[in-house]
């Protein structure tokens, strides 16, 4: 009966799919409804193409190798057992609308941590590295077989972060918000005020790709739940630094200011001048005219997707203790079977002892 109503509800997510795939409208839209930062310059935000130049910049780390093979192959890359399973980098995996935003995000994670390889499973960690009998790195295996097949050999530790593992963000997101950013809620003062000059979340003003945006793993969490959320956690944005100095008493996990402010966490601060990192978030697209109906399509789509694997792991799962359940039966049913003889041999036998006593004459 679990088998049937499984099948039944995969063949229903089907035809939802079917359906909505009519009204699915293809390209890509950005929403505008991040918090809003004073006086953007746009001009100097640099391109998607321009963080990669960056990253290729670093020639032999693993980042660099890895964007080496999607410019030469592209989409035939993704199809590699060694990079299937590699949702992307860091530094490619979000926007920022302002420069000044870009740079502070990026020195806060600093260039290792935007230089991050991002798998979707344990699985992909395990393609991307192998060791041999002796437990020593195999060299010409994986990524660093990659790099040296290219004359890039790979040296050194790299950061590979498994989205699986991640412990996501467990509160609400902003009602209607296309972004699917985080409720978080603001900060106060011990007179109950938001601190003035606070213009809000790191985590929220990382912008998504659609593209990227209902990604979800098999939890059904998406990017910025798991690897923005652990990144930057409650990571506040102020306007000055004096205004951030100001909100010390309610900055619980760090804060950054717009002026080369930051704190990296409750009583350690950065100080001295600011680094200049070589690798930076892109910029997002300027559009905002985002159909309501694209994205709430766009999310059931992806939602069914999500249910419709866990269904199918759920029917093989159903399917193989139906499998076990048989085998159990087949095997109680012979033991029966075989009970029933001996006992059918061992009553007529007994019957026939006792028909003979009777004849016996005593």
């Amino acid at each position: 009966m679990t088998l049937y109503l499984i099948c039944k509800n995969t063949r229903l997510i089907w035809q939802r799919l079917f359906r909505l795939g009519f009204s699915f409208m293809l390209g890509k839209h950005h929403s505008s409804s991040a918090p809003k930062i004073e006086n953007k310059d746009h001009s100097h935000l640099q391109s998607e193409e321009e963080t990669i130049e960056q990253i290729l910049r670093h020639e032999k780390s693993a980042a660099g190798i890895l964007c080496q093979l999607k410019t030469r192959h592209g989409t035939q890359a993704s199809h590699l057992t060694l990079t299937k399973d590699v949702l992307g980098l860091v530094a490619t995996l979000g926007k920022v609308d302002d420069e000044n935003l870009s740079r502070l995000f990026s020195e806060y994670l600093g260039v290792q941590t935007m230089l991050a390889i991002v798998c979707k499973t344990h699985e992909g960690i395990k393609a991307l590295e192998t060791y041999n009998q002796d437990g020593c790195l195999d060299k010409t295996s994986g990524l660093h077989g990659l790099g040296a097949s290219i004359g890039r050999p790979l040296d050194g530790r790299f950061l590979v972060i498994c989205l699986e593992s991640l412990r996501p963000y467990a509160g609400d997101f902003v009602a209607d918000d296309p972004q699917r950013r985080l409720d978080l809620l603001k900060p106060r003062l011990p007179n109950g005020e938001c601190p003035p000059g606070f213009l809000g979340f790191a985590v929220n003003m990382i912008h998504v790709d659609s593209s990227n945006l209902f990604y979800v793993t098999a939890s059904g969490d998406g990017l910025r739940e798991t690897l923005f959320y652990n990144l930057f956690s409650r990571l506040q944005v102020y306007r000055t630094r004096a205004e951030m100095v100001l909100a010390l008493p309610c900055i619980s996990e760090g804060a950054v200011s717009l002026d080369g402010g930051m704190i990296r966490s409750p009583g350690v601060f950065s100080l001295g001048s600011r680094e200049e990192v070589d690798v930076r978030f892109p910029k997002s697209s300027a559009t905002s005219d985002v159909p309501q109906n694209y994205i709430e399509t766009e999310k059931q789509m992806k939602e069914m997707r999500w249910e419709k694997e866990k269904l199918e792991e759920d029917t093989k799962r159903e399917l193989a203790l139906l499998n076990n359940a048989k085998f159990n039966f087949e095997r109680k049913k012979q033991d029966f079977v075989k009970f029933l003889a001996q006992s059918s041999s061992y009553a007529t036998q007994h019957q026939f002892q006792a028909a003979r006593d009777r004849l016996t004459p005593r």
